[in-house]
């Protein structure tokens, strides 16, 4: 019973706990991530949609393949046919893309307007540079803050406090991770250092890719409506080292975020491992409770 009793209460700090739950790359995943932006939900609404035309098409002319290798084959149909117009066919292969496109058009177009359309008063605005082979972080507005995002290299697991690798994968994994509050609207400025060359900001579960371009500034949008930690990467081949440079996103919530926000600014890497200490705080509570149940 007292084993069960601890069983039950791991299970509820794992559901109910903020938990350090990390989206990213799964082995043969086929699908795309799971949505953590309403510009996300957008897009997988928008792939689901494309579906219900694509696959009925791709059988219907793998059908009609079919038919003409059956049926017009030589030995089956040695004196062919010298039909070469057939107005009513012609008329439905014309119209049939058209209504087809024009289906495809009018979402797509709504959502280019959703993903390009800058929220008026976003929240916070972070400036992200990009160079070979990692990434600055600027917080503008009240707090100033900046920071470089390397990748974290194996031998500096222990020291950061992120051996698991379930949560802090390999070549994703950052040594300073961009944090930002759940529910709150992010204004992206993305560049390149002016000496470098075009590299892009890319995080998948957001719904986010735009180039950074050395000498231009580029602006994108996100919100993020859970907390956890997600996982992209540098989009554009940028150099021999492309394949290493990751971005990493840590979205907590509000009390956590100013916390963070305040400490780092004398102390990053203290700031980073206390928050990791709160959010990880679910594993501690399962630990907790197998410790009792002994």
């Amino acid at each position: 019973m007292k084993r069960a009793f601890a069983a039950l209460a791991a299970l509820a700090c794992l559901l109910f706990a903020s938990g350090s739950f990390a989206d990213q790359p799964t082995e043969w995943q086929m699908d795309l991530q799971q949505a953590a932006t309403p510009i996300m939900e957008q897009i997988r609404w928008f792939e689901n949609y494309t579906l219900w035309f694509i696959v009925p098409i791709t059988v219907f002319v793998l059908l009609l393949l079919i038919v003409v290798v059956v049926r017009f084959r030589a030995s089956a149909n040695p004196v062919p046919s010298k039909t070469s117009h057939n107005t009513a066919i012609e008329i439905v292969w014309t119209v049939g893309p058209v209504l087809i496109l024009l289906f495809f058009a009018i979402p797509s177009f709504n959502l280019l307007s959703a993903q390009l359309t800058q929220p008026e008063n976003p929240d916070l605005t972070v400036k992200a540079t990009a160079t070979q082979w990692q990434w600055n972080y600027e917080y503008q507005g009240g707090t100033e803050l900046a920071f470089d995002s390397y990748m974290l290299k194996e031998e500096d697991r222990a020291a950061a406090g992120k051996e698991d690798k379930s949560v802090y994968p390999r070549l994703l994994a950052v040594d300073n991770e961009m944090v930002i509050p759940v529910g709150k609207t992010v204004r992206m400025l993305v560049t390149a250092a002016p000496t470098d060359v075009i590299h892009a900001f890319a995080m998948p579960a957001f719904g986010v890719k735009i180039d950074a371009v050395p000498g231009r500034l580029n602006e994108t949008w996100f919100r993020a409506d859970r907390e956890g930690l997600y996982y992209g990467q540098c989009s554009e081949l940028c150099g021999k080292d492309h394949a290493f440079m990751p971005i990493a996103i840590r979205v907590v919530s509000d009390d956590k975020y100013a916390a963070w926000l305040q400490a780092a600014a004398s102390d990053l890497a203290g700031a980073n491992k206390a928050l990791m200490a709160a959010v990880d705080g679910a594993d501690k509570s399962v630990q907790l409770a197998d410790n009792v149940s002994n």
